[in-house]
């Protein structure tokens, strides 16, 4: 590891991007398909992060595993679908890139730590011209699901950067648990899906309501750890 780089790992869902809208359209069809009562908008965007079975048995914890899973098919089905249509839209949040941008010209490293399949992520990466702006993937392929510390963990050994050099940013309690866990720093997302006092809660040092501050929040985070 070399002590002065510094590592910033992003979470998508929330975070990068809002796609809320087409989680909650592929998860209502996915209990449709199984002829399950449909879920409440707010539970379904309160699971988002965590990777896909995880969130279906969150939502329907009296069904076994098998069900889970099956229920996270008809979800990848329902998803797929929807992301082939003309008009599907998962928007970057404003201010994403110039962010971005600004915290590679400081010389930080840019990472992903993602509830996402990696052919969600690379489908992601490809419409938004993001493919070669990270220089780590983590995701929900061969990854424990957040709140686990190994997504975290293996962004920073793939990108030789130490815990206290290293920064997560996300939405979601997941995150600041995940972060934490691992010995990075973490901070939180006000414009995403779980609320403030939630993130602070679940162990986030700093919390951002714009991506035009959030370069100057990491950079202090490190200098006052």
């Amino acid at each position: 590891m070399t002590s002065s780089l510094r590592l910033a790992i992003f979470d998508v869902d929330g975070t990068l991007i809002d796609s809320q809208h087409n989680i909650v359209a592929a998860m209502i069809q996915a209990f449709e398909a199984n002829r399950l009562p449909r879920p409440e908008p707010g539970r379904v965007r309160h699971i988002i992060g965590l990777s896909l079975v995880e969130a279906v048995a969150a939502l329907l914890p009296d069904l076994d595993d098998s069900h889970h899973r099956t229920v996270a098919q008809s979800y990848r089905d329902a998803f797929f679908a929807l992301r082939s249509r003309p008009d599907h839209a998962e928007p970057l949040f404003p201010g994403a890139l110039a962010a971005l941008a600004r915290l590679d010209a400081e010389g930080w490293l840019l990472g992903i730590a993602t509830g996402k399949s990696r052919r969600g992520l690379d489908a992601m990466m490809e419409r938004h011209g993001l493919a070669r702006r990270f220089v780590t993937h983590q995701t929900a392929d061969g990854n424990p699901g957040k709140p686990d510390p190994t997504m975290v963990m293996r962004a920073m050994a793939e990108a030789g950067a130490a815990p206290r050099r290293t920064v997560m940013i996300g939405d979601t309690t997941f995150d600041m648990q995940m972060a934490r866990t691992a010995g990075a720093f973490a901070a939180g997302v006000a414009w995403g899906y779980h609320a403030v006092g939630d993130l602070r809660a679940a162990g986030a040092q700093a919390v951002v309501d714009s991506w035009q501050v959030l370069p100057a929040a990491v950079a202090t985070l490190l200098e006052n750890p």
